[in-house]
């Protein structure tokens, strides 16, 4: 019922907007701040992070040649190992990406509260938090065009102040704040581990390009060239505007900041330029729900279609679009707002929760791509034996795995039973389509 055609509207402006928009996000700005116990050390770790995560992207570019399917992680997933890892692993992501719309969405009330502080409330808070997940969905409903457009505008747009933080402020930055390599007092493995996911964070959404491949124009190149140039973007402005921050604003006020550039760029330029920056976190936010709002629909709509997830993720609008997806994961990330909000967890808790939840469920995926290219390569073959490995998946393997193991016990064991729970999902869709098929009786003898 309703399959409508889409035509391919995406092109390689769009997708590294996607790109960027959906890693740029509080992941980046918010960051600093956590990372100031561990000095320079968190510059260090943005660039091997990103080493790895450039591994990563060029891995997922190099799956969307040999298979631009619809679905990212999870279409990968299923082609290289079959109908249920592609099924725990398309749950897990679709988990990881709705549970962190709230986090987004909070960012975004917090930089509209600080530049109007006389409306600062809980319920307004409440209200700007939900308001832009919805306002948002609202743009993803008109169709994936209308997505894209709005990702190129949202992105471009916050690139602007964030780069002459990232770029100017560097004749700001005072070398003594820049003196310690890790005041945290932690071992240096235990240290880098625990940065690990904090700055993975900031890098999910490298893979955003390969999502919604049906909707891209010439995805085989398309998508690997969108993909490297987003996170090479994304890098460069994590690595010089970190730099920048702990250069420019006091250790001790950076510990307890809220809002890390928008302080540094106070102190450089005025309180105009505090402004400036809360109003491009503001961009950042918005650009970030779109871009996630877009995925969270396409991952889903393409397990539908496999058979496995319920057949209503599946369903298009007529303006093609898999709306009941988009609406069901907006609901569960509303639900989840309103948890928070009931609860007596400040905002740091529930962040620090998320972040952990969200980079674990993003993760696996992330390690199961990560040796998957033999694989679908032998698939798309037609069978026959598994090409080698190159350095490059094995980096991008053994960087999904440090990083899993940097969301500490708590994370992986909660992130754990939560894609155990997709289990009588998979059961159900499976009993489903044996239902449609011939019974088999056995005979005797």
């Amino acid at each position: 019922m309703g399959q409508a055609t889409t035509t391919k509207t995406l092109g390689i402006a769009a997708c590294t907007a996607i790109v960027v928009g959906n890693m740029v996000g509080s992941g980046f700005y918010l960051s600093p701040a956590a990372m100031a116990p561990y000095g320079t050390l968190s510059i260090l770790a943005w660039i091997v992070m990103g080493a790895g995560a450039i591994c990563l992207g060029l891995t997922f570019a190099k799956l969307a040649t040999l298979a631009p399917a619809t679905g990212g992680p999870y279409a990968y997933t299923r082609i290289a190992y079959g109908d249920f890892m592609g099924f725990l692993i398309g749950w897990g992501y679709w988990i990881s990406i709705w549970a962190s719309l709230p986090v987004i969405a909070i960012a975004f009330s917090g930089a509209v509260l600080d530049l109007f502080p006389e409306i600062r409330s809980r319920g307004m808070a409440v209200a700007l938090t939900i308001g832009p997940m919805w306002a948002v969905v609202l743009v993803n409903l008109r169709g994936v065009s209308a997505a894209g457009l709005f990702a190129e505008i949202t992105t471009y747009a916050k690139l602007v102040p964030f780069g002459a933080v990232a770029l100017l402020g560097l004749f700001w930055v005072d070398g003594a704040n820049l003196t310690e390599f890790n005041p945290s007092g932690e071992p240096l493995m235990t240290a880098a581990a625990t940065l690990a996911p904090l700055t993975m964070f900031a890098f999910m959404g490298m893979e955003s390009a390969t999502v919604p491949a049906g909707d891209v124009r010439d995805p085989a190149r398309t998508i690997p060239r969108s993909t490297v140039l987003g996170i090479s973007i994304a890098a460069t402005l994590y690595v010089l505007g970190t730099v920048v921050v702990l250069g420019v604003v006091p250790h001790a006020q950076l510990a307890g900041s809220i809002a890390p550039f928008a302080d540094a760029a106070q102190i450089m330029w005025g309180d105009w330029a505090a402004i400036g920056v809360a109003i491009a976190v503001i961009l950042s936010s918005i650009g970030a729900l779109n871009g996630w709002t877009l995925l969270m629909g396409q991952v889903p709509m393409a397990a539908a279609r496999d058979g496995l997830f319920p057949p209503v993720f599946g369903r298009l609008s007529g303006r093609g679009v898999p709306a009941a997806g988009i609406v069901v994961s907006a609901s569960l990330a509303t639900v989840l707002t309103l948890v928070q909000a009931q609860g007596g967890a400040g905002f740091k808790t529930f962040y620090s929760l998320v972040v952990g939840l969200s980079t674990m469920a993003a993760v696996v995926p992330y390690a199961f791509c990560a040796l998957a290219t033999g694989l679908v390569a032998a698939q798309r073959a037609g069978g026959g034996p598994v090409p080698r490995l190159g350095v490059v998946e094995l980096v991008a393997f053994v960087f999904s795995i440090f990083t899993l193991y940097g969301c500490g016990a708590e994370p992986v064991l909660y992130g754990l039973l939560l894609l155990l729970m997709g289990i009588p999902v998979y059961v159900w869709q499976r009993r489903s389509a044996s239902s449609l098929q011939p019974a088999f009786v056995p005979t005797d003898g």
